[in-house]
């Protein structure tokens, strides 16, 4: 009998939720808060019910105290912008108040279906969940930012949303892409990839959506497109903003109506394809531009991974740029190639631009340039002439912290409150808020935070 915890502070919803799952033969416990649901183990629960809006903690933090239990988020203030936004953190549907019973039950009923979907009862079944992929598995990252992405990514994987992947260029959104598709249900079928960017403008209807004999000059033969390739499977399509505006409507109907017509056909065809979209522009900006259709972007948007650029995650420079060197040490057959202290500083200190697609290709450069077994900075040839491309050197060192200065001769050396302190009061006249954070090496929020931890009032501009 599957097991369900309501969290609503609200006495009249929480008991009357609570009488429909008990009648529809499900095992029910409540909490009037999250600190409340916390006592009640929430991971040991096959689905969690909760209102956004609590005394304390909101409904949303249900999703990292359960991190492998399934969240549906109920809420009052039905919105498209609430909804999403649930949806981004990891829920895994959204419904509104008021509703009615069986909406609830169908909702209920199909995130449990969902999730028995994979095998269970057995001790194969316990097998196959231990060597089921994880995202971990297909990309590299731990610091916090990445293990949000990967708690994400296994939230949602299981499901039908279609999912639009954002980041910089070089930030790993196929591999993102290829671990949605291995975790979902539809692992056993194809995975279409498709760069909008790289097909031609006056291709890309035909590549997509397929062609009939003589519909246009050259297409001597019928042809299916990559959108009915992907059929049962997933479709990714990657640089979605670069999509000409006759493809942009055509594909919102595939979104719409789950139907395709090939160019020259008369007749649709019902498709059963779950949608990965990536791209590194800022489509809302676009939709105001006019550049990308806005109700497409909609239908787009429904759940959200951003892939935090290299920077953000100096943490895990080291152990990416490991990795890239084992693999290239095995393809050149160097098994004792390594990187000096200073390659190590080196790569620490650069900004990476080019983000992890960048390092990989340094590294596979400086195997190959090495004279001997140590990679050092010259072999790794990083642009040092830019001043933007490094940050102080006290702040090269884990996860965005601080070391002291390595000259143990002066006695004036700075702890991290004071450099940071010391560098923020000489600087914030003449920059950002972007461009402080950016030469420490931090993000704007954590820039924010330190401030209020060190009391350094941020500096008010004048109307001129």
């Amino acid at each position: 009998m599957p097991r369900i915890l309501i969290v609503e502070d609200e006495d009249i919803i929480r008991s009357a939720v609570r009488k429909l799952l008990q009648h529809a033969g499900y095992e029910v416990a409540d909490a009037i808060s999250v600190e409340a649901a916390e006592e009640l183990e929430p991971d040991t629960f096959d689905l969690v019910i909760t209102d956004l809006r609590l005394p304390g903690a909101a409904g949303t933090e249900m999703i990292n105290r359960a991190p492998n239990t399934p969240v549906l988020i109920m809420t009052s203030y039905a919105s498209l912008r609430s909804a999403v936004d649930s949806m981004k953190m990891g829920a895994v549907d959204y419904i509104a108040k008021p509703f009615d019973h069986d909406e609830m039950l169908a909702a209920v009923e199909g995130i449990l279906a969902r999730k028995d979907a994979l095998p269970a009862g057995n001790e194969d079944a316990a097998d196959s969940a231990a060597e089921a992929p994880d995202p971990s598995n297909i990309m590299f990252g731990q610091c916090e930012p990445m293990e949000k992405v990967f708690t994400l990514i296994r939230k949602v994987a299981p499901t039908q949303t279609t999912v639009l992947i954002n980041g910089e260029s070089g930030t790993g959104k196929e591999l993102a892409a290829r671990a949605l598709h291995l975790l979902s249900p539809r692992a056993s079928k194809p995975l279409i990839s498709v760069n909008c960017a790289a097909i031609p403008e006056s291709l890309i209807e035909s590549e997509l959506f397929g062609h009939e004999k003589g519909s246009f000059t050259g297409a001597v033969s019928a042809r299916t497109g990559l959108i009915e390739a992907a059929d049962g499977g997933s479709l990714f399509l990657d640089e979605i903003g670069e999509l000409p505006a006759e493809a942009q409507a055509r594909l919102l109907r595939v979104l719409q109506e789950s139907e395709i017509r090939k160019v020259g056909a008369t007749q649709s065809r019902k498709v059963d394809v779950r949608m990965i979209a990536a791209t590194h522009r800022n489509l809302k900006a676009m939709t105001r531009t006019g550049e990308f259709r806005e109700d497409l972007y909609y239908r787009l948007n429904v759940m959200q991974i951003r892939l935090p650029p290299l920077r953000e995650r100096r943490s895990d420079i080291l152990g990416l740029a490991g990795r890239f060197l084992k693999q290239q040490a095995q393809k050149l057959d160097r098994p004792d190639l390594h990187l000096s202290p200073e390659a190590m500083q080196a790569l620490q200190r650069y900004r990476w631009p080019g983000n992890v697609r960048e390092l990989e290709n340094a590294i596979e450069r400086a195997s190959i340039l090495a004279d001997g077994d140590t990679i050092t900075p010259s072999v790794l040839d990083l642009d040092s002439d830019s001043g933007d491309e490094y940050i102080p050197e006290t702040l090269v060192e884990g996860n965005n912290e601080s070391t002291p200065p390595r000259d143990s001769d002066s006695a004036n050396d700075l702890s991290l409150e004071d450099y940071f302190q010391h560098f923020v009061i000489e600087n914030q006249d003449r920059m950002s808020e972007t461009e402080l954070a950016q030469k420490l090496g931090i993000s704007r929020k954590s820039l924010w935070e330190r401030r209020q931890r060190l009391g350094i009032p941020r500096k008010k501009t004048s109307g001129s």
